[in-house]
């Protein structure tokens, strides 16, 4: 693993100043994002074409789309009844991005839905600028515009150009983790609670928390520190540690309260069909694509196959620990639920960590090569974006 470096600029007379250099030291990521996002946009809109759909409808009005801007508009309470009696809720739904969309609407002339679109595509910006932060202060700016690109050309990340809460809750978490790495402890605490607020896998950001604080101070207690004294000399750390999970904690209690019953949260979840049963209902899914549609299987487990080559490496290169619980929690929490399993990629998709291995790798060929590989990953990545989209099923 490279030195960690610190790619923040030199300190200099103004605040404006010091947000002006930065942003020049993450144009190259930034830019290099924007073009990947725009490959698989373009893809998307040829194939729609093609098809006579419509691509906007598309990113805006599809599957949990709806329900953000059903909240937005109308607030909580709407309910679908099933055939079979279930009811689907939309209290399954956190509050951040409709709130946002209630906001942006109220202030402009934007729909909700294309206020849903507006955030997505600024949270966008904003995730790949904090990805690139992590990843250069692990490897220098290289590796973090790589980093960036990289997340850009995500399987699923066709779902960052659309009213979903998986690239707000990434920017979020990638700013959270720099603060953590860069010892803002305070800082990381708030935007574990805005996290909490987008997505119910802040869990995977207050462990990172936790876990890192406690590991900081499990080795000075090792060391003699008496822990009055550790608290003492510590104590924006201990803050962001009790900060962070009061964003998830506060909707958890909303729907207990909105629904009259202490679990009434998961309850909800379960009529949706999420819930934790410790991978059995996965387990079951790939048994069953290999015994119906073997080739399917087969890939399905390549993929998994994978994904836990990638968490090896990660744990191999000796990430540092915040990144490494945040990976590890997201990809565990994505795999051991029940529900749809289609969404599992999509679940996994704020998981950036996972990319820096192949960040790093990119790093060491000449700038043509790793470009041309970005590249081919964005192509890859429009076309499985565009053929999902014009689809029936939800990500």
């Amino acid at each position: 693993m490279p030195e960690i470096l610190d790619v923040s600029p030199a300190p200099l007379a103004s605040r404006s100043e010091r947000v002006a250099g930065w942003l020049r030291t993450a144009a190259p990521a930034l830019l290099a994002y924007a073009a990947v996002r725009l490959v698989g946009l373009a893809i998307l809109w040829v194939a729609a074409a093609a098809e006579g759909a419509d691509a906007h409808h598309l990113l805006t009005r599809r599957w949990d789309s709806v329900w953000y801007v059903r909240v937005a508009e109308q607030g909580y309470g709407f309910e679908v009844v099933l055939p079979d009696g279930g009811v689907h809720s939309s209290l399954a739904f956190f509050p951040l991005l409709p709130a946002l969309e209630r906001g942006l609407a109220a202030l402009g002339p934007l729909a909700a839905a294309d206020a849903g679109l507006l955030v997505g595509w600024l949270a966008s910006l904003a995730a790949a600028a904090g990805i690139f932060a992590v990843g250069a202060r692990i490897g220098g700016p290289r590796v973090g515009v790589l980093l960036a690109a990289l997340w850009g050309a995500h399987p699923t990340a066709f779902v960052q150009s659309m009213a979903y809460t998986e690239t707000l809750f990434t920017a979020l978490a990638a700013w959270a983790l720099y603060a953590v790495l860069t010892e803002r402890w305070v800082t990381a605490g708030a935007l574990a609670v805005l996290a909490g607020l987008s997505r119910p896998s802040a869990a995977a950001l207050v462990a990172a928390l936790v876990v890192t604080a406690g590991a900081h101070w499990l080795g000075e207690l090792r060391r003699g520190t008496p822990a009055g004294e550790l608290l003492r000399r510590r104590p924006r750390m201990l803050a962001g540690v009790l900060l962070a999970p009061l964003g998830w904690l506060s909707y958890v209690l909303y729907v207990a309260v909105r629904t009259g019953r202490p679990w009434g949260y998961f309850e909800v979840q379960a009529q949706w069909g999420n819930g934790f049963d410790g991978g059995v209902a996965l387990a079951a899914f790939v048994w069953e694509n290999l015994r119906a549609h073997w080739p399917a299987g087969l890939g399905l487990c390549a993929a998994l196959a994978l994904v836990g080559w990638l968490v090896v490496l990660c744990v191999r290169q000796r990430q540092p620990l915040p990144l490494l619980v945040y990976g590890v929690v997201i990809v565990v929490v994505s795999l051991v639920g029940s529900g749809y399993f289609g969404s599992r990629p999509r679940l996994m998709m704020p998981a950036f960590t996972l990319l820096l291995p192949a960040a790093l790798a990119l790093a060491r060929l000449r700038p043509t090569r790793s470009a041309a590989v970005c590249l081919v990953a964005a192509v890859a990545s429009g076309g499985y974006g565009a053929f999902t989209l014009l689809g029936s099923g939800p990500p």
